[in-house]
C-alpha cells in the first residue's frame, strides 16, 4: 500500500495529536464508505489501534496511516493534503483509482 502524506498533512495531523494529548502511536485511519455515481467517501480518524489480522500499517516520516486490507488495494496511490486558505481548511484526498465524480456509467460519469 502506498499512500503519501503532504507535509502539510503530517503537520496537521501531528499538531492535533499532541494538541488532543493522544498516545504518539495514533495514527491516522482511513476508511471508505459508499462509491457508486457520488464517487468514493473517505473518512478519516485518529485510531491508536491497529489488529494485523485485518489492518495494514503504513509508516510515513513520524505519522502512521492505518487502512483496512480490504481498503489498502483500493486505496494506492492516493495522496492526502491539507489545505488552509481562503476556500476552507481541511484535509483533500486525491485518488487515481477512482474519479472524482463517481463511478455511475449511467449518469454520464465517464
Amino acid at each position: 500500500m502506498a499512500i503519501t502524506l503532504t507535509e502539510g498533512a503530517r503537520t496537521e495531523i501531528a499538531r492535533i495529536i499532541q494538541a488532543q494529548g493522544l498516545d504518539e502511536q495514533t495514527a491516522l485511519r482511513i476508511s471508505i464508505e459508499g462509491g457508486g455515481c457520488s464517487g468514493l467517501q473517505y473518512r478519516l480518524t485518529l485510531d491508536d489501534q491497529f489488529d494485523p489480522a485485518v489492518d495494514v500499517r503504513y509508516s510515513e516520516s513520524d505519522v502512521a496511516v492505518v487502512t483496512r486490507k480490504k481498503f489498502a488495494l483500493h486505496l494506492d496511490g492516493t495522496t492526502i493534503d491539507f489545505q488552509d486558505g481562503p476556500l476552507g481548511r481541511g484535509f483533500a484526498i486525491e485518488n487515481p483509482n477512482y474519479p472524482r465524480w463517481g463511478g455511475c456509467p449511467g449518469c454520464g460519469g465517464h
